[in-house]
């Protein structure tokens, strides 16, 4: 049986004390603890908490970047509005990820280019954007990130929940067909 390198094992327990315990929590001490490492020991894989916490929203990353991968064809609204359900998704399953990954402000300069790993995610809604505007996509792909992160921030807070007739399906075309009118 091969043991998990060192680097993998600290990359998990961050990801599943993320998913549990929240950003807040994330500390380097609970992630040696663990892990069941002395906490000095990720120094050698991770030259700062920073590092490892840019590796661990690496993972994030790659879910949500599966997340948004869509069908070949489908009009654009449709696949729009797939994926941006996918994105109110992920926010909702995994709010901890979702945080930690649109940290940038924590993350910058701690290695992993998380920036330009998040780039394709918004090239998503361009491309889409793109088929119906090609002149403007690119400012109405980052209106329509925005206002999406939006809603997982209402969301996430519970405040949508104040709207009791609120359909959030509903919502979301809306927000897509906004973006495409």
């Amino acid at each position: 049986m091969t043991e998990i390198p060192l680097r993998d094992r600290l990359v998990q327990a961050g990801v599943e004390l993320l998913e549990s315990e929240g950003l807040a929590n994330l500390s380097l001490r609970a992630i040696t603890r663990r892990t069941g490492v002395s906490h000095g020991a990720p120094r050698r894989h991770f030259p700062t908490h920073n590092a490892l916490l840019a590796a661990i929203a690496a993972t994030g990353l790659t879910d949500l970047a599966a997340r948004l991968a869509l069908p070949s064809t489908g009009s654009p609204e449709d696949l729009l509005v797939t994926a941006a359900t996918r994105y109110l998704d992920f926010a909702a399953e995994r709010p901890g990820m979702f945080d930690l990954i649109f940290r940038h402000d924590l993350l910058e300069g701690a290695g992993g280019n998380l920036r330009a790993q998040s780039l394709p995610l918004l090239k998503t809604f361009t491309d889409l954007i793109a088929q119906a505007h090609p002149t403007d996509a690119p400012l109405r792909a980052v209106a329509l990130w925005t206002n999406l992160h939006g809603l997982t921030t209402l969301r996430a807070t519970h405040t949508l929940d104040l709207l009791e007739d609120l359909d959030v399906p509903t919502l979301v075309r809306h927000t897509v067909r906004i973006h495409l009118a």
